[in-house]
């Protein structure tokens, strides 16, 4: 792959159909827990991502065993305390929060110390969110550095916690469910609203889990010590990434969209409702839920008439991976959008607020910020005519993929770099872009 993309033109009107890749949040989590299940899982529509792959290669340093078939992979399990961990394993979570930090909640209970390494990106976010509360359990945490590389040794003799999630951080919360399956007992977790796809899995594969669902949190109790069996799981498309080419099509001229089978879970879709409340043509067809999850064809078309939005703060958590798009839709908006308490995105593969800031106001776009609130000022007639380079952005496939829909709806010269980025999360990026007759060399 080329290690730079250069975009010199819009893209023309479409009416097309298409499919984006798997759910990279179920993806990691459908491996996990097969890994841990008694007997034999089948996954299929695995997201084929370098997150998804370097989980692969996790489980199998951990001695779990699968095969890749043509339809799908087949893992076989040995249950809660499978794993068959040898000295001196280092696991390699590449880019992968979500895989570096479940892994380590699974692993609160491994005989042997464990080290857990990251790229540059991952090696520079704390990790001392997950790893105190599995200080909790009993695990040792040998490292004493807040990030990467982690060095942990389990804990035969367990206890159940009581942990109060603060962050809304999905990660965080499913690393201390996974690590409470290992501890005898009842661990008690109130976390504060996120993703909710762990729950989902765990009342699936029939794991003694209670979840009462209050306005600002969750109260979760789930009782440790039950293996669970092998299982079947279709994984389906991933929101976030569907979210680039809803906002591709939003800015284009006359143009329409249906994304096939996608997850539309209401704690990932805050994108959707607040691009509604932007004024975007957003539908939902063939609703339907497969094992706990919402899942849907989304239509979607060009819009004229987009307006600012004063974007509650209760939807952050709903929409933290997809801020950096819904922001260049803010800026051809009409009137001043303004968000608030987003500290969290300076959190992820790169401090995203930040660079989000200073690539709108590349090319043009009035940004204001107190803390970590910020305010758009929209410009309906936003049309690019100079010269735009996007670099040194910790690979950050999110940040790669949003100026790249950027050029193609707001016109200019742009030389985007680190195009294999989009291994993380979207391999097929490209794939579809030229499906739908985008220029990109």
């Amino acid at each position: 792959m080329k290690s730079k993309i250069l975009i010199k033109d819009k893209i023309k009107s479409f009416n097309k159909k298409i499919a984006v890749t798997s759910d990279k949040s179920i993806s990691i989590r459908s491996v996990l827990l097969a890994s841990q299940a008694i007997g034999v899982s089948k996954i299929f529509n695995l997201l084929e991502s370098e997150d998804v792959l370097n989980t692969l290669k996790c489980i199998k340093k951990l001695g779990i065993n699968y095969k890749k078939f043509n339809s799908h992979y087949k893992f076989y399990g040995f249950g809660l305390k499978g794993y068959n961990t040898k000295k001196n394993i280092v696991l390699d979570a590449g880019n992968s929060g979500t895989l570096a930090r479940l892994i380590l909640g699974i692993l609160v209970d491994s005989e042997k110390s464990i080290k857990i390494v990251g790229d540059k990106s991952l090696s520079k976010r704390d990790f001392s969110r997950i790893t105190e509360p599995l200080k909790m359990f009993g695990a040792n945490i040998l490292s004493k550095k807040k990030k990467l590389p982690v060095l942990i040794s389990g804990s035969t003799f367990l206890r159940p916690i009581i942990y109060e999630e603060k962050l809304g951080s999905a990660q965080c919360k499913s690393a201390v469910m996974l690590a409470a399956l290992k501890a005898p007992g009842i661990t008690k977790i109130k976390a504060k609203k996120s993703r909710n796809h762990t729950e989902i899995f765990f009342k699936n594969l029939n794991i003694p889990i209670k979840v009462i669902n209050k306005k600002k949190y969750d109260l979760i109790e789930i009782e440790g010590e039950s293996n669970f069996n092998g299982f079947n799981y279709t994984v389906p498309g991933d929101i976030s990434s569907c979210s680039f080419f809803l906002v591709l099509t939003i800015l284009s001229k006359d143009s329409r969209l249906t994304i096939k089978n996608v997850n539309i879970n209401s704690t990932r879709t805050g994108v959707i409702k607040i691009l509604k409340k932007m004024n975007a043509k957003i539908l939902y067809k063939n609703k339907k839920y497969y094992k706990g999850e919402a899942v849907a064809d989304i239509y979607v078309e060009s819009s004229n008439n987009i307006k600012s939005i004063k974007c509650p703060s209760s939807l952050n958590s709903s929409a933290i991976d997809e801020f950096l798009i819904i922001f260049l839709v803010a800026a051809k908006a009409k009137g001043i959008s303004t968000f608030k308490s987003l500290g969290e995105l300076n959190m992820k593969e790169s401090p995203r607020l930040n660079i989000a800031i200073k690539i709108l106001r590349k090319i043009g776009v009035k940004v204001l910020r107190v803390k970590n609130d910020i305010k758009i000022f929209g410009q309906p007639n936003l049309n690019l005519k100079g010269t735009y380079e996007i670099k040194n952005f910790r690979k950050d496939h999110r940040v790669f993929m949003m100026t790249s829909i950027a050029g193609l709806t707001l016109g200019g010269n742009w030389k985007i770099y680190d195009t294999d980025s989009v291994k993380t999360s979207f391999p097929t990026f490209f794939k579809i872009l030229d499906q739908l007759g985008a220029k990109v060399n």
